[in-house]
């Protein structure tokens, strides 16, 4: 079958009225098709979502594009994609469909294949998606070079197809709480398997920052923020002195190894010494006890329990 895939976009009325149209029809067919997803559908049919996304693509930079893929003739999916020229190249794909009858033989391989071709030649330095946790969308776009990447700031799991520029990193405090803390505090607590932040603790926690109770340091390439740690401080009646507590130290698994854990830890320690804390201290599973006396924690404590408050 011949899968030479050329790529158009929606910018008549009628060109993007059809988009609307089939946008609705792959949000009641392939994403929420159940009873119990009446709502999210409403919402997703609804003016509000709509308005949002038409304000999206209007916007003169970092603009989101309505794609159509052609073969030969024939219309047989779309994209939504958006390429933020403004950070550091990233392209967010929102949504991707092949229509039902077209789908198989290799069809939406060569349509992903085709949109990557189009987001590169207008500056597409990576690109990431959310696939809502569904394996066969995972096993798709893996086979394409995306990887698991953490969450999103809703806490959504995110596929990265890694940049191939290699970017030095650089850390530094956190001073304004933003997307990008809630996105890596999500993707922390996904990968200890806890639930991610609901909007009031995202309050709470932004409202900490702000006040100087907790200080956040991150690890960027460029504009993007692909680690954090946390150094919560407290009176030590054993150093006489404000001691730190180190926590939240997490690296994008697509971005480690290169450095940025030890930037982190250096940004945290630096800060400690201007602030008049004395030491730093990290709890951790005994499989992490390698990696963190190789980040410097080499002071044996004894072990640390806890006792929860209940809720």
């Amino acid at each position: 079958m011949n899968n030479h895939i050329t790529i158009c976009e929606a910018r008549t009325q009628a060109g993007v009225r059809r988009f609307w149209a089939e946008l609705g029809a792959y949000h009641a067919r392939d994403i929420l098709p159940r009873d119990e997803d009446r709502e999210d559908l409403i919402y997703f049919l609804g003016e509000e979502y709509r308005s949002q996304i038409e304000a999206l693509r209007e916007r003169e930079r970092d603009r989101l594009h309505f794609l159509f893929f052609r073969r030969g003739e024939e219309e047989i999916g779309f994209a939504m994609p958006v390429i933020y020229d403004r950070e550091d190249g990233k392209c967010f794909l929102l949504e991707f469909c092949v229509y039902p009858q077209f789908r198989g033989n290799g069809t939406g391989r060569a349509c992903a294949a085709a949109l990557l071709a189009w987001a590169r030649e207008r500056g597409m330095a990576y690109a990431e998606l959310n696939y809502g946790g569904d394996p066969r969308r995972l096993r798709f776009w893996q086979r394409l070079g995306f990887r698991p990447n953490g969450a999103d700031e809703w806490g959504e799991p995110l596929l990265l197809l890694p940049p191939e520029e290699d970017v030095p990193l650089r850390a530094e405090r956190l001073t304004e709480p933003d997307w990008q803390l809630f996105r890596l505090e999500n993707s922390f607590r996904r990968a200890v398997g806890e639930e991610p932040l609901t909007e009031e603790e995202k309050n709470t926690l932004s409202a900490a920052v702000q006040a100087g109770r907790i200080a956040f340091f991150t690890v960027k390439r460029r504009t993007r923020c692909v680690g954090l740690c946390s150094v919560s401080a407290c009176f030590s009646p054993f150093a006489c002195g404000q001691a730190g507590s180190f926590e939240d130290f997490y690296i994008e698994p697509c971005f480690r190894g290169k450095g940025g854990a030890r930037l982190l830890v250096a940004a945290a320690n630096a800060w400690c010494r201007e602030t008049g804390i004395a030491s730093l201290t990290v709890t951790c599973a005994p499989c992490d006890e390698g990696l963190y006396q190789a980040l410097g924690f080499g002071t044996p404590l004894g072990r640390t329990f806890a006792r929860l408050a209940e809720r």
